[in-house]
């Protein structure tokens, strides 16, 4: 029992580490920023080289339309993983409800 409440705090201890990674790429000067869950928490255009001439307005509303983007088909992606391996442990005779699988 002790061993398993250390293995949780270690677990915990960790989460919170991976709490404060983003990782960046860039692109010709587009830089996307995602957190440990896969979420994007920033699209940037860092130049104009990539799409030249756009307003302020319209780089921010690209910036925002592409995170809303990526989000949006990555919790769909989630949910069809989800829904694939219910369908893949009610063949192995495991049916564990939706709610009882861990969420990104």
């Amino acid at each position: 029992m002790w061993e398993l409440m250390k293995l949780q705090q270690e677990a915990m201890k960790i989460q919170k580490e991976l709490e404060n990674i983003v990782i960046e790429s860039e692109v010709n000067g587009l830089v996307v920023s995602v957190n440990w869950k896969t979420e994007v928490e920033k699209t940037e255009f860092e130049t104009n080289d990539l799409i030249p001439g756009l307003s302020d307005s319209q780089k921010k509303a690209l910036e925002e339309a592409i995170t809303e983007a990526f989000n949006k088909w990555m919790k769909k992606a989630q949910e069809v993983a989800s829904e694939q391996m219910q369908w893949i442990m009610s063949k192995m005779g495991l049916n564990i409800p939706s709610w009882g699988l861990p969420k990104m």
